[in-house]
């Protein structure tokens, strides 16, 4: 079992947590965490880039010339990429850029992820994440307690007040426990957990 210290949002220790080896003491895998990234980054994708071949452009419908004895090249219809506006050729159509990628290997990715933070101690657990108010001026007063670059706070959809208060200020980003991931926990120095967030994260990825 790996022991963690909880803390207060004053940076104080409280009490301590043990969490499982199978989730915080998980090998680094870097080939997984390279595709979970890859599949993460390529779901961001729009794939909305779209051109006109020659049967989607306006046109055509006779032949424009006889095929023969004019001494010009011979030609069926002016919507030939050929011509100006004519189709485009092989060009980008709509498309889904997803990679589909097991959801057994996306969760190794993140424990490979999230137990390199805690050997590296990059990893806060707060008893609670309490916010009085959603201002972000009573946010940055409270954070300053801690020490990090970037910080990834993890708790409860429910937490509105944390939400509201964070969405304002440089490299903090404040997420339900349900949608942490690869690409957020790397880009994060520092990841902040709640008891509750964490204990529930340890509850699925087990």
């Amino acid at each position: 079992m790996i022991k963690l210290k909880v803390r207060d949002m004053h940076n104080k220790e409280v009490s301590e947590i043990k969490l499982p080896d199978e989730v915080f003491n998980y090998p680094l895998k870097e080939h997984l965490i390279y595709e979970a990234v890859k599949s993460h980054m390529a779901a961001r994708r729009q794939g909305n880039a779209s051109t006109k071949s020659r049967n989607h452009v306006s046109g055509g419908g006779r032949k424009l010339w006889r095929q023969k004895g004019t001494g010009r090249a011979r030609m069926g219809s002016n919507r030939s990429p050929l011509w100006r506006s004519g189709g485009t050729v092989f060009g980008p159509r709509p498309r889904d850029y997803g990679m589909a990628m097991p959801r057994k290997a996306r969760r190794n990715a993140l424990k490979s992820v999230l137990s390199d933070k805690v050997r590296n101690e990059r990893i806060l657990v707060v008893d609670k994440l309490d916010v009085t108010s959603g201002k972000t001026r009573e946010m940055v007063k409270t954070l300053s307690n801690f020490s990090f670059e970037k910080l990834l706070i993890v708790d409860k959809r429910e937490n509105t007040q944390l939400l509201r208060s964070t969405r304002n200020i440089p490299n903090i980003k404040a997420i339900d426990f349900s949608e942490i991931n690869v690409y957020d926990s790397l880009d994060y120095g520092h990841i902040m957990f709640s008891l509750d967030a964490v204990n529930q994260l340890v509850e699925v990825l087990k």
